[in-house]
């Protein structure tokens, strides 16, 4: 019996390249995998089923901005632990671990910018800063944002992406939807314009206060909106919730929220809006 020897170890071919980590993103929703440059392009929507990816308070800002025209307020505010809270870990090391994994001091960034040339002023809330909860500095940057529109005489926008308010801080996260509302409607007297855009998910203390309260309410679609979760209610009322319960879109039929806008029109909307309202 003849016996033959390969003259190589291995068959000469092309080899299977390792792909950059990072590169790709997977829709939560449809499940298609999209190239992230490409997703980023598109402004983090889906292309193939229109989902809309969650994402970061500066990049709402660059949406909805003119370029370099955002100059941001009250930058270093930062909260305090009142309570001494501790859960699974103690509230101050909460705090620290979050402005290093965000760069944020607190879960919401406001300042003023330009609006296809118009003056307005933006607080917009950020869920990767613990879940975006409302604590006492969240109020406060409302409140002063507030302040900055009327002495500004300026439209002011609020973008809400919230989990409620921050337990760890309990009566302290409360006494913000009485201090956010009371603001507004200081603002409301000077016959400014607020507009509100809720987000995925806007919820819980933020829904019951300030995130309701605009002169017009816009969501994304698809984004979660309501105060308690679905299963919660469900356990409350003993009864199964409808299809879509919460989502933006079942949010507007029920009259809570006037317009649902696709990222990509938020600008054009919004400015159109403040056209109107301020003219």
């Amino acid at each position: 019996m003849a016996w033959f020897r390969r003259s190589k170890e291995n068959i000469s071919g092309s080899q299977k390249k390792d792909l950059p980590e990072g590169l790709w993103a997977k829709c939560d929703e449809c499940g298609e995998i999209i190239h992230k440059p490409a997703l980023e392009q598109n402004l983090w929507v889906c292309q193939k089923c229109g989902y809309h990816f969650r994402i970061s308070s500066k990049t709402y800002i660059a949406i909805l901005t003119d370029d370099g025209s955002f100059k941001e307020m009250d930058k270093k505010l930062t909260s305090k632990d009142p309570l001494g809270f501790v859960d699974t870990k103690p509230y101050k090391d909460r705090i620290k671990e979050s402005i290093r994994k965000t760069e944020l001091q607190d879960a919401i960034r406001t300042g003023v910018g330009m609006m296809n040339k118009r003056s307005v002023v933006i607080a917009c809330m950020d869920f990767s800063f613990i879940g975006g909860s409302m604590g006492s500095v969240v109020g406060e940057k409302i409140a002063r944002a507030v302040d900055k529109a009327i002495r500004l005489k300026a439209p002011l926008i609020i973008i809400s992406a919230s989990g409620g308010a921050r337990m760890m801080e309990a009566a302290y996260s409360l006494m913000q939807m009485a201090k956010t509302s009371a603001k507004l409607a200081q603002l409301s007297r000077k016959g400014l314009p607020y507009i509100s855009l809720m987000t995925d998910p806007t919820t819980g203390g933020v829904t019951a206060s300030f995130a309701m309260l605009g002169d017009v309410n816009i969501a994304e679609p698809g984004a979660l909106i309501g105060f308690a979760g679905p299963r919660v209610i469900k356990q409350t009322i003993g009864k199964d919730l409808p299809e879509g319960f919460q989502k933006a879109e079942f949010v507007q039929e029920k009259g809570f929220v006037d317009i649902v806008v696709p990222r990509k029109e938020l600008k054009g909307t919004i400015s159109s809006l403040l056209g109107m309202m301020c003219a």
